[in-house]
């Protein structure tokens, strides 16, 4: 069993900063990659940044320049520094993780059952 904790999430004003952490636990052979989506109610779950193993990273356009995402392999956890947050980043924020649990099986996508940001005055 593999299991990601997040935590972080807070109320924070506009223009504001916050760091989110997520941890991997459990039968973890390797990480292939970790990343962060984001859902608000009655929308569907979207994209925020994710990194490879190899240190690639990938953001999307609306946080490129404001967040950024890092990894201490070490504590198998994935970070998201988030800077000049918006209010329209106000989210709950869900760790992703594709990780593999023994040497020669697929990678398996696992999730946290996420934190919540709010941006607002």
């Amino acid at each position: 069993q593999v299991q990601l904790v997040e935590s972080g999430g807070d109320l924070v004003q506009p223009g504001g900063s916050l760091r989110l952490s997520c941890e991997a636990s459990g039968s973890i052979y390797a990480i292939n990659s970790m990343g962060w989506y984001r859902q608000t109610a009655g929308k569907g779950r979207e994209f925020v940044a994710s990194i490879r193993s190899g240190g690639v990273t990938n953001y999307v356009d609306s946080v490129k320049g404001r967040f950024t995402i890092s990894t201490d392999n070490a504590k198998n956890t994935v970070y998201l520094q988030m800077n000049s947050l918006k209010p329209e980043d106000t989210s709950v924020y869900y760790c992703n993780a594709e990780i593999r649990t023994r040497i020669r099986s697929p990678g398996v996508d696992y999730w946290g059952k996420g934190t919540l940001v709010t941006v607002s005055s």
